[in-house]
């Protein structure tokens, strides 16, 4: 769930958070026009932003790029599940 969290939800809501924060400071009252808000462009950045961290986890945190994989098997009365053999063995 935290994953999720980090992952989609947070970068999602970011850049819509950081411009209302602006906003908020610029204003006297901190009273913001909420259908004066460009929120296409927010929600384009949060898109980009999702898709960013996405791209990033996948590739710097996802599984080992080396090695064969080898798939499940039926081997002395049992299933022997898939797993990458790293060096090319098998």
């Amino acid at each position: 769930m935290i994953r999720v969290f980090l992952e989609v939800v947070l970068p999602l809501l970011l850049p819509t958070a950081l411009y209302l924060l602006w906003i908020s400071s610029l204003r006297p009252k901190g009273a913001v026009d909420w259908t004066g808000l460009p929120w296409i462009w927010l929600a384009g950045a949060g898109a980009l932003l999702v898709a960013i961290v996405l791209f990033l986890a996948a590739d710097l945190f996802g599984s080992p790029k080396n090695g064969v994989y080898v798939p499940p098997r039926w081997q002395n009365g049992r299933i022997v599940p898939g797993h990458i053999v790293p060096g090319g063995r098998r």
